[in-house]
Parts: structure tokens; C-alpha cells; sequence
């Protein structure tokens, strides 16, 4: 039989004395693709990083054989001057976030081409013609003039293919990829896969790629291994794992996928002059653009500015304890809708929040600013590292009830964190914490705290699930929908990840590059979509 290209046994990290993986084995064949999956804190990409041995101040133990063109090494116990040669030659790497991964100060084409002299020696005008070519072999438009263009100046999927293309700068036999496509959009997301799956099958190559999404999995991979506080539980091929789950572990993360829980008849009242019920619209807009001004090139620039309108024409509203359900790919003009509904960005047309419209004076929008709160994708760096969470929960109440003294004020911040499911039984001496001192989807619940305090009537929920594991995103879907039947909440949703919509969402309105090609009711839309792009949408989901 074919030697495994990788196999690991007994691999143990530690910290300070402390071990967070626990003796697992792995093995991966040549060409395989193989899913490490668990949720955030499971040991998947401390196991994938030690692989390199990237990980400072870790004590690592155990075996992990690999096969190089060069013969066998065994990666944790080799120099470090030699595994230097492994690594980005025969074992590459494509990082999650590939913002923080790729250096500002230089050019796509420039990272490439160090990848390149370091570890194949070619000549500058070689290294510069092989850059152009791997961004185009990863589906990068106008390769030749990207290759010249910084991280910030390319969308989110074309950094990752950016990543891609360094990664197999060497045509590596293993590719480690970590959560390649979870902040990317869905249609951006099965491109990517494709784009794997491709380069994998054309230069033979084996993926470990770590994950907690298990569509993506069920797509994409050979073989399953899912990992629980740094225990390899289960293992075996996706097929088999899938239809047939032993570990209750795995069958949790299996039944994790969003579950619709929501009021479906809306709160009606009488319209004026007429005896049929209506909804009672919380926010209303009618024919919303949002507009941006830009730089015009040439001496024009020194008389006049440009304009790039991000959102033209919107109409929709939101009535009393329902869900409008925003969905569109990265620039479709999503977040600049939800800034100009939050008042952080001027915007032409009518738009009224409980029959109030926003104000060019900051003074006259305090009542209106009360009415609608926000929650943000990432409730890290939403939440203010210096405060705890008294002053960060109770924040609103004070500038919007400047009356409330100081104990009934932390009652209510209590009460507010009972609402959302933490308690001090929970969590010792809790108002008195600091954001860091809690998980992702602690921290989210906290951001949701937040914007109760004040009792809005519509909470603006920007991505609230995407940074967050499926068993933790499900609960969070749950804890919105609770509150939603129990206060009668409006809210304004913004989201790429139509399963999300689906649990969600009463009212569905598509958006790409800032107009609203489809709007209406959540089946008619999702189930009956008319637009091209709304069923390219729907399809792409896994």
C-alpha cells in the first residue's frame, strides 16, 4: 500500500504546563482531502500551525512523518534550518483572514515573486511572469495589473485567490488551509472551493483543510475528523460520518444548521379612514440613495468631486415585530443601507424611523438614535477593550436616561445580561469583566445586551452569525427570535448566508451593486426568485 503523505500520532501541545491537544493521530493520503472540523477552542489550528511548528511558546510532542520529494522527515523533531525548506515549499499554508496574513506596504505581484526567489531561485523578469501566471490561474481578472495592486485595493475574494496563488507559488505536495472561505460571501465562497478542488486535482496535491462549516465539508472533502477540546472524537470517511454520526458530538455539530422560530402573523392595526388591518411600518423608506463622494482623475479633481452611489432607488418597510432580510454580495450596497438607516450616513429620499426622520443636527436625533440600536458582525472589536461590562452594557441608558441612579442602573444591566442568558452564577463578579474575558458568542450576547438597554423598537443586525460556529451561531438565531415574540422587535437584517434568511427573515430584498433588483415575502423570494443573480444566490448556498 501507498505510504500516508502525512501521518501524526500521539501529537500533544501544551502551555505553560497546560495541554490543549491531547495525543491525537491523523494520517492524510497523497491527493486527499482531508476536514479537520470543530468549533472555535477545539484544537484545529493550533494542531494545523504545529504541524510548521508556527506556534511560539508551545511545547510540542508526538510524531508527524511526512513524505517530501527529498524522502521522509519527521516535521517535529527536524532543525529549524531545515524545516525551513518544508515550509512554503513542500507544506504551504493559506491563513484565515488574509487582510492580517498579507503585508500592506507591498504588491500582490511583490509577495508572490519573494515566495518565488526564496524558494525556486528564478530570476526577477521569471519571477514577475510566474506571479502574473498563478493569479491567473486562480481566476484573478486582469492578473497583470492586480499583480501590481495592495491587499486593500482587492475584494475579499481576491485576496484569498491572492493567498491561493502564494501558497502554490512551489506547487507544494500538502496544502494546510484554514477556514479559507468563512468571511467571504457564498457565491465568493463555492468559487474558492471550485478553485481548490481544481488546483488539487491538477497538480495532485493533499488538503487539510480546518473548518467548522460542515456544508462546506459535505462538499468539499475525502474524509472527516472532528475535533473536541483538543480530542479527535470521531473520524472516517464524509459519507459514512454524515449519514450515520457515533459521537454526540459530531451530532450536535450536525444539528446545528438554523432553525425558523419566528411570529409568523404580524401585529395589524386599522389604517386611517379604512376598516382593513395594515402593519404598523416601524422604518419606512422610499426611493433611498446613499451616495459617496470620490476623487475625479485629472485637473477636474482641482474644481470638482466625483460621486459613487452605493445605494440607488431602495424602497421597503418594516413593520412591528417582523424581519426584513437584506442579502447581496460584498459591495451590493448592504452596509451603506444599514449606515443611512442608522443615521452614521447622510442619504436622499424619505426615511423615517417610528415617524421621525434623521436630522443634519446631532441634538435633534437623540430620541430617534433611542429607537434604533445596532449589532455588529464582530462584537470584538464592537466592545471597548477598557470597559467593563457595566459601563459597556449600561452606556445607552446613561446618555438616554442621564436620571437613572447609580443601583438601579446596574439592576438593570443585570436584568438586561439575565435577558440574553448570563448570569453571575455564571460568571463570578461578571459586571466587573472585560470583553476578552469572554468567547465569541459570549461577547455577541453581550453586544445584543447593549442594544436592549434602551428598549429600541429596531435593532439593526449587521452580519450578527458570520464570525461565529455553527452551534454558537444557532443560538444566537434563537436567542433573537425569543426576544423578537417577546418584544415585539423589528429587524433590519444584513447578511450574505441565506440559510440565516431562511430562519429569519419575513420580508426578503436583494441588493447588488446598490440596487434592489427583487423584493417581497421570504418564500416568494427565496423559493419562486425571478432574477437571475437571486437564484445564483439561492444555488450557491450548500
Amino acid at each position: 500500500m501507498t505510504k500516508p503523505l502525512l501521518q501524526v500520532k500521539d501529537l500533544r501541545i501544551s502551555f505553560a504546563g497546560k495541554e490543549v491537544v491531547h495525543g491525537i493521530d491523523l494520517t492524510i493520503a497523497p491527493s486527499e482531502k482531508l476536514a479537520l472540523v470543530g468549533e472555535s477552542g477545539s484544537g484545529k489550528t493550533i494542531t494545523a500551525l504545529s504541524l510548521l511548528r508556527l506556534v511560539q511558546n508551545a511545547q510540542v510532542s508526538g510524531t508527524a512523518v511526512f513524505q517530501s520529494p527529498k524522502g521522509e522527515v519527521e516535521l517535529l523533531g527536524m532543525p529549524e534550518r531545515l524545516l525551513r525548506g518544508i515550509r512554503g515549499q513542500d507544506i504551504a499554508m493559506i491563513f484565515q483572514e488574509p487582510m492580517t496574513a498579507l503585508n500592506p506596504l507591498f504588491t500582490i505581484g511583490n509577495q508572490i515573486e519573494e515566495i518565488l526567489a526564496l524558494k525556486q531561485g528564478l530570476s526577477p523578469s521569471e519571477r514577475g511572469l510566474a506571479a502574473i501566471k498563478l493569479l491567473a490561474d486562480t481566476g484573478i481578472t486582469e492578473p497583470q495589473r492586480r499583480a501590481q495592486s495592495f491587499p486593500h485595493q482587492l475584494s475579499g475574494g481576491q485576496r484569498q485567490r491572492a493567498m491561493i496563488a502564494m501558497a502554490l507559488a512551489c506547487h507544494p505536495k500538502l496544502l494546510l488551509a484554514d477556514e479559507p472561505t468563512t468571511a467571504l460571501d457564498v457565491t465568493v465562497r463555492t468559487q474558492i472551493l471550485d478553485l481548490l478542488g481544481e488546483l488539487q486535482r491538477k497538480n495532485g496535491m493533499a488538503v487539510l483543510m480546518i473548518t467548522h462549516d460542515l456544508n462546506l465539508v459535505r462538499r468539499f472533502a475525502d474524509r472527516i475528523a472532528v475535533m473536541e477540546n483538543g480530542v479527535v472524537v470521531e473520524q472516517g470517511a464524509v459519507s459514512a460520518v454524515f449519514a450515520n454520526p457515533q459521537h454526540a458530538y459530531t451530532r450536535k455539530l450536525l444539528d446545528s444548521k438554523p432553525t425558523r422560530d419566528v411570529q409568523e402573523k404580524l401585529p395589524e392595526k386599522p389604517t386611517e379612514g379604512s376598516l382593513d388591518p395594515a402593519p404598523l411600518a416601524v422604518m419606512r423608506a422610499n426611493n433611498l440613495r446613499v451616495s459617496y463622494p470620490v476623487s475625479v482623475p485629472g485637473f477636474k479633481g482641482w474644481f470638482k468631486t466625483g460621486e459613487f452611489v452605493a445605494v440607488q432607488g431602495a424602497s421597503f418597510d418594516i413593520p412591528a415585530g417582523q424581519t426584513l432580510g437584506v442579502i447581496g454580495e460584498s459591495g451590493s450596497g448592504k452596509s451603506s443601507l444599514a449606515l443611512a438607516a442608522l443615521g452614521l450616513h447622510p442619504s436622499q429620499g424619505d426615511l423615517s424611523m417610528a415617524g421621525m426622520a434623521w436630522s443634519r443636527d446631532a441634538a435633534n436625533n437623540k430620541a430617534i438614535r433611542k429607537a434604533v440600536q445596532v449589532v455588529f458582525q464582530d462584537p470584538f472589536s464592537s466592545l471597548s477593550p477598557r470597559m467593563t461590562l457595566e459601563s459597556i452594557v449600561g452606556e445607552g441608558l446613561a446618555v438616554h436616561r442621564p436620571d437613572v441612579k447609580a443601583p438601579e442602573m446596574q439592576q438593570r444591566v443585570l436584568q438586561a445580561l439575565l435577558e440574553v442568558g448570563m448570569t453571575e452564577a455564571q460568571f463570578p463578579g461578571l459586571l466587573q469583566r472585560y470583553p476578552h474575558e469572554f468567547s465569541g458568542g459570549q461577547r455577541q450576547r453581550i453586544a445584543i445586551a447593549r442594544a436592549l438597554m434602551v428598549e429600541p423598537q429596531l435593532l439593526v443586525l449587521d452580519e450578527p452569525t458570520s464570525a461565529l460556529d455553527v452551534t454558537i451561531q444557532k443560538q444566537i438565531l434563537q436567542l433573537l427570535q425569543r426576544l423578537q415574540r417577546e418584544r415585539g422587535l423589528s429587524y433590519l437584517l444584513i447578511t450574505h448566508d441565506v440559510d440565516v434568511i431562511r430562519a429569519m427573515a419575513h420580508q426578503v430584498m436583494v441588493l447588488k451593486d446598490g440596487v434592489v433588483l427583487e423584493a417581497g415575502p421570504l418564500a416568494q423570494i427565496l423559493d419562486s426568485p425571478e432574477h437571475p443573480y437571486t437564484r445564483k444566490l439561492v444555488s450557491a448556498q450548500f
